[in-house]
């Protein structure tokens, strides 16, 4: 076994403790609607299929649900100014720039370009992933519930059943797991980064505290099923290499 892979297996571990290269061209810059899609680059369609690797979420209606519910609505009410401002700051950045505060201000992507590639890599993959999970569950958001509830990513016309998994928390999760295994002396102060950036989900009204607990099963997943695979191997070892001769790891 690699030490990557062994990594992975610890790592898991210690994560569940815790709760793109644009085409060169010429001419102008298509319109973001006319983007494509994102697709899978490392992962398969079998490997993420979600009903085997999440159980289902509660029932609107159900107890369990009216509990989560109201979990969701005493956070809400009773947040302070300063984690609401940081709910709203994680709201509007889902990018690994979560993680720079954290990571120091040498972590420039600018002058990583084999960390900038991981990193997108794993960007998207995450997004694939939890685009098919939400899709899959269908689960209503808390605000499609309490009307009260005024979400910071509100829109009038945002898709309300997009609650399970929390796209947010898988991309916290995901990059965390793998920028803990990049830059091991700091695997603490970025995971829990990752879970608290989860949390502002809870903070901001966006989603019930078992949709982040849920980004984190499946995040967790896909990062390891990712360092099983040899392309991506290959990645994870350049950016290895590329942190350790620019002093960032010892690792």
């Amino acid at each position: 076994m690699t030490m990557n892979k062994r990594f992975a297996l610890a790592a898991v571990s210690a994560a569940l403790g815790l709760v793109i290269a644009i085409g060169a061209g010429v001419s102008a810059p298509a319109p973001a609607s006319a983007a494509a899609p994102k697709t899978l680059r490392v992962l398969t369609a079998a490997q993420i299929d979600p009903g085997r690797l999440l159980p289902p979420p509660a029932k609107d209606g159900s107890d369990l649900q009216r509990a989560e519910l109201a979990e969701v609505e005493r956070v809400y009410k009773s947040r302070t100014p300063e984690r609401r401002a940081q709910a709203e700051w994680d709201d509007k950045h889902e990018t690994s720039e979560v993680f720079f505060a954290v990571l120091g201000p040498q972590f420039d992507l600018a002058k990583l370009p084999a960390t900038a590639t991981l990193l997108a890599t794993v960007e998207n993959e995450q997004s694939v992933v939890a685009n098919i999970a939400k899709r899959y569950f269908l689960r209503n958001r808390p605000w499609a519930i309490d009307a009260a509830i005024v979400a910071c990513d509100y829109k009038p016309d945002a898709a309300p059943q997009t609650s399970y998994p929390s796209g947010h928390a898988m991309l916290g999760y995901s990059v965390g797991f793998i920028l803990a295994g990049l830059v091991p002396e700091k695997a603490q102060p970025i995971l829990a980064r990752a879970n608290d950036y989860a949390y502002s989900r809870v903070v901001c009204g966006a989603h019930y505290a078992s949709d982040i607990e849920a980004s984190h099963v499946l995040a967790t997943e896909t990062a390891m099923m990712m360092l099983q695979n040899p392309r991506f191997e290959a990645q994870f070892e350049a950016s290895r290499s590329e942190l350790r001769a620019a002093g960032l790891t010892g690792g």
